[in-house]
């Protein structure tokens, strides 16, 4: 970097000091000035998920979100620790719908959220929606083996052998030392074995009656 690039970098960040940072903070408290209820609901919400009062954290949040679209963010948060807190004292379906509802608000957040859903389809064994959690997140994360071991897992659960076996196929070339890997892989090969059905052997020939000599 030379002198004068640099000296301009300095003034940059001085100025950024001095009048550009003090103008974004201004933006921000007019922003605020605009939504006065808004802003009041938000903090009155933050301060009961801080205390743990989901339901009520979640109604005022969502007052404030329709207010100012801002507070969105805030909400998804709060949608995702009440929907955990309800899978902990085994509310499954409420945690799902909570997820469901963070999901729509923060779909950049769709990792983390498909992955927290997941768990608890799986804990209800609703494998169908398991699956296409798992499979969203391997669309969004190719490459994360243990996203691909709950998929082949869940594939093997409903008797998807060829499907498992080729997720499996997919984590052995990420890792060939995977030994949960090739332990299913033999697993699974055994189970194709045992199910695909002997070919008979070819019928012999029916010999044809001996043509009569004639007299």
């Amino acid at each position: 970097m030379n002198r004068s690039l640099a000296f301009v970098l300095i003034a940059f960040l001085a100025l950024c000091g001095s009048q550009v940072c003090p103008a974004a903070k201004k933006e921000s408290a007019e922003a605020n000035k605009k939504n006065p209820e808004a802003n009041k609901l938000a903090l009155e919400g933050a301060q009961a998920a801080k205390s743990q009062d989901w339901n009520k954290a979640v109604d005022l949040l969502k007052k404030a979100t329709a207010m100012d679209h801002k507070y969105g963010d805030e909400l998804s948060a709060v949608y995702q620790r009440r929907g955990y807190a309800a899978a902990n004292e085994q509310r499954y379906g409420d945690a799902i719908n909570d997820y469901n509802e963070a999901l729509k608000l923060t779909p950049q957040e769709a990792p983390r959220i498909h992955e927290q859903r997941a768990a608890v389809e799986m804990k209800i064994q609703d494998y169908d929606k398991a699956l296409a959690d798992y499979s969203e997140l391997i669309k969004l994360k190719p490459n994360e083996i243990k996203y691909i071991t709950y998929r082949a897992y869940i594939y093997e659960l409903k008797n998807d052998l060829q499907n498992s076996l080729a997720d499996n196929e997919k984590i052995l070339k990420l890792d060939p030392n995977n030994q949960d890997a090739k332990t299913r892989k033999q697993r699974l090969e055994q189970k194709i074995t045992e199910r695909t059905p002997l070919t008979p052997p070819p019928r012999s020939p029916t010999p044809s009656p001996a043509a009569k000599k004639k007299p």
